[in-house]
């Protein structure tokens, strides 16, 4: 099916980002402020604290692993999507809409996401690295919602374990940000656009089993750009800041790179049908 002038402009932002470019000036004052705390994670965080925090990462990522068991209201995405003068039946019907309409639709999830990681994250930045170990279930759970949120918004509803490797995908490029974890995520959604397309099920390329097993083959970028962050709270007075500014920037990694990808995986479909 052909796309409209609209839908190869956002084609072409979705390559742009996959290259790195079109950061928002928040995106790049959030990277900018990052760099002092990954300087003072080198410099003062012992290793043992970092295996105490890739323990926890562990152990949310176990605590995740029956995807058919992450939730998120239907009713609010639907009742969202008429708000914004959409009728429809089922969040699957999203995906038949215009993608004008779902980039508007999808805009609305991230917000609050953001807004309650950062809290979280400054609660725990108060606590040293015991809080600081127990925040990141809590912001995992999180951003896996806002993943499913997201998903929902373009009509794509991740759920059962079948959607183990499309959610992991996007949460390593938010993890990482490397071109290589993003390329690797469009070539998932490719998989699955066809799928979606032809009326076949999705069967992910990445290799099945519990998501943990899944996420040992994660990039060591998870350590640097998410678990030594999470350990900066533990800095004296600094801790409750970089703990609110570290959720609140992971979350808005990940809600890019949902967007993105989810608008890819739309895209993917329509062009096949």
């Amino acid at each position: 099916m052909r796309l409209s002038d609209y839908e190869r402009r956002a084609q072409r932002e979705i390559e742009g980002w996959e290259r790195g470019q079109n950061e928002t000036i928040v995106q790049q004052a959030l990277g900018l402020v990052m760099r002092p705390v990954d300087w003072a994670f080198n410099q003062f965080v012992p290793e043992s604290v970092i295996d105490q925090l890739g323990g926890a990462l562990n152990q949310a990522l176990g605590s995740l692993n029956d995807a058919s068991a992450w939730t998120y209201d239907e009713d609010d995405v639907l009742r969202r999507a008429r708000e914004n003068g959409i009728e429809l039946e089922s969040v699957e019907d999203l995906r038949d809409q215009p993608l004008e309409a779902l980039d508007t639709l999808a805009g609305t999830v991230a917000g609050p996401n953001t807004i309650l990681a950062a809290l979280s994250g400054g609660g725990a930045g108060l606590g040293g690295v015991l809080f600081a170990v127990a925040d990141v279930p809590v912001l995992f759970t999180i951003n896996f919602r806002l993943i499913q949120q997201i998903g929902a918004s373009y009509g794509f509803p991740m759920k059962g374990p079948d959607f183990q490797p499309l959610v992991l995908a996007i949460f390593n490029v938010a993890a990482s940000g490397s071109r290589q974890a993003k390329s690797d995520a469009l070539r998932e959604l490719s998989v699955a656009g066809a799928a979606f397309a032809h009326g076949s099920g999705y069967r992910g390329r990445a290799a099945q089993g519990t998501l943990r097993e899944q996420a040992s083959h994660l990039p060591r970028e998870i350590a640097k750009n998410l678990a030594g962050r999470k350990l900066a709270q533990m800095i004296p007075i600094a801790g409750a800041a970089v703990g609110a500014g570290v959720n609140y920037w992971f979350t808005d990694q990940t809600a890019v790179a949902a967007r993105m990808l989810f608008r890819a995986l739309y895209l993917e479909r329509k062009e096949r049908l």
